[in-house]
């Protein structure tokens, strides 16, 4: 799509890539058996690898490869069968070895694609550069203490993914749209549980601007560790108006590290950018090469799962949902299980507009997820089974759900205990329907100039029958005696 800024001078262009690091889901870290638990007691979830040591040697988690393997594989990328673990170095207080690590020249995943649905209804392309594993730091607590910084090492060693993305970014609906599906195409997998409250999730974007129609690359910032979906669109599209700007008045652009300031809505320098020779990569001596078998590798894509992009086209195919519906459920993949569960032997369509309007809406309004949702999926089905077969309008339909969310009880019995079987016997519509008929004459010469009026006659019938009546053929009942008066 285009997003295009425009100056006093002309037109310009956003170039964007982001480096997106996701917390493998592991019960141990990636070079120790220490816990990566979340939300323990601030360094209680330490080994000595993890506390830096002496002597102490790092083990590869073979089930943390096998992870970023398998998220390779869904991110359609090459598997490198041979990579390499370096030290990157640096020197930061929660980062007790004083290096990271981490790989660079031979990543485990080399190039893949993500393909991403914008709002306009196109799709398009994502590059993905590469993945790679590699261990994060500690947490540096600045705001416990007025004269001191404290460390807690629980996040030290836990293992990362670190995706990088091609610049192919064009818009900042572009990178959040491909940071959603991302996250799902991880919590298909398994691989990432993709919380971004927690910091499962992070991502760094990295900002320039051009010329329209340039091919040349401008001179790019880093904005570090957004942590929400809402905070990346602004923090882009910012950082892209404060370089043009710039350059629109004769500055230059420096290269540097930002970070996004969500109350005020700006970004504000961190440090001056770092160059990969700044870290001084280097082969850690205490890790061999990393030599896969292909055997492994194809154990691991045999085992994957339905994937949305597959998910949605069979979801489009099987059930005939529109493509916007099949994208809307299959996002997370606890809904599209739900879904799948209540559509069982039923109108798809139905369930899925069901799930849609009402479900998402009482969720939203209670601030659930679908996986603590009050009601299952069998439940939902069966208040659409009596619907179809009668004995409830949409209307006292929608009633009985609302019960239903608030206690979880079974449709069957709330409609038995409240007496809300709809009303399908003519002999006892009609008397309603000639009553309504004769006390209202004028609507009734307002229909015979415009037959839509009949739409208030129902309406005034389902209010003297409480909303029992089957309004199908309360219609018909209309028509016949509207006729005749």
């Amino acid at each position: 799509m285009s997003w295009v800024i425009e100056g006093e001078t002309g037109a310009w262009e956003l170039v964007c890539g982001l480096e997106i690091h996701a917390q493998v889901i592991s019960k141990a870290k990636l070079f120790s058996g220490a816990s990566t638990e979340f939300g323990a007691e601030p360094n209680t979830r330490v080994s000595p690898v993890d506390a830096g040591m002496p002597g102490m040697l790092p083990v590869l988690n073979m089930f943390c490869v096998e992870q970023a393997v398998r998220t390779g594989l869904g991110l359609r990328a090459r598997i490198n069968l041979f990579s390499v673990f370096e030290r990157k170095n640096y020197f930061y207080p929660d980062l007790p070895n004083g290096y990271q690590i981490s790989q660079y020249a031979h990543p485990i995943v080399g190039r893949g694609s993500v393909t991403i649905e914008l709002s306009d209804g196109t799709t398009k392309e994502i590059g993905i550069t590469r993945l790679h594993l590699e261990m994060d730091a500690g947490k540096s607590i600045h705001d416990r203490l007025p004269d001191a910084t404290l460390i807690d090492l629980n996040r030290s060693g836990v293992a990362l993914m670190e995706i990088v993305t091609e610049p192919d970014i064009r818009a900042p609906e572009e990178a959040v749209a491909f940071m959603r599906k991302l996250r799902a195409i991880l919590r298909y997998l398994g691989t990432c549980d993709g919380n971004m409250e927690e910091g499962s999730l992070r991502c760094d974007a990295n900002v320039s601007v051009r010329r329209v129609g340039s091919a040349e690359l401008g001179t790019r910032t880093e904005i570090k560790n957004v942590n929400s979906m809402r905070f990346i669109a602004r923090a882009i599209e910012y950082e892209a108006r404060r370089q043009v700007e710039i350059l629109e008045s004769g500055g230059v652009v420096e290269q540097e590290t930002r970070l996004f300031d969500d109350r005020r809505g700006v970004t504000r320098s961190m440090r001056t950018k770092e160059e990969a020779h700044d870290y001084r990569y280097f082969p850690d001596p205490d890790l061999l090469p990393l030599e896969l078998d292909p055997a492994f590798v194809e154990r691991i894509r045999a085992s994957l799962p339905e994937l949305p992009d597959e998910k949605k086209a069979r979801f489009v195919r099987e059930y005939g949902l529109s493509a916007y519906d099949a994208g809307v459920l299959v996002a997370e993949r606890e809904v599209a299980d739900w879904f799948e569960a209540a559509a069982r032997g039923r109108d798809a369509k139905k369930v899925a507009n069901w799930i849609i309007t009402e479900l998402f809406g009482a969720l939203n309004r209670a601030g659930l997820d679908i996986g603590r949702c009050p009601i299952r999926p069998q439940q939902l089905g069966r208040l659409l089974d009596l619907v179809e077969e009668g004995k409830l309008s949409g209307r006292l339909a929608k009633d009985v759900f609302a019960v239903m969310f608030e206690t979880g009880r079974d449709p069957d019995a709330i409609v038995e205990e409240r007496g809300l079987v709809q009303v399908t016997d003519a002999a006892a519509l009609e008397p309603i329907v000639e009553r309504v008929v004769a006390e209202n004459p004028r609507q009734v010469e307002t229909y015979r100039k415009n037959p839509k009026v009949i739409g208030w006659f129902v309406g005034q019938v389902m209010k003297a029958t409480r909303g029992k009546a089957n309004p199908q053929l309360v219609q018909e009942l209309l028509r016949k005696h509207l006729e005749r008066a």
